[in-house]
């Protein structure tokens, strides 16, 4: 399967022959999934806080030499 067909599906909310998609989360035990959805998305705020700004300006300045020496 092509991305662009995976994207037009997922913006329709249905496979392009009139089927449902395939649902992501089967087979997984449903409060596993929301405990992790939760602690996605507060875990990098939390973790920037925690932070001095001296430690977040070096892990951003490894983060740029290791995106530049590709």
């Amino acid at each position: 399967m092509t991305v662009g067909r995976r994207v037009v599906e997922q913006i329709i909310g249905e496979k392009l022959t009139g089927g449902q998609l395939d649902d992501p989360n089967k087979g997984k035990n449903p409060a596993a999934v929301a405990l992790g959805k939760l602690g996605g998305a507060k875990g990098g705020a939390a973790r920037a806080a925690a932070l001095s700004p001296r430690k977040r300006k070096m892990i951003a300045k490894k983060a740029a030499e290791a995106r530049w020496k590709k």
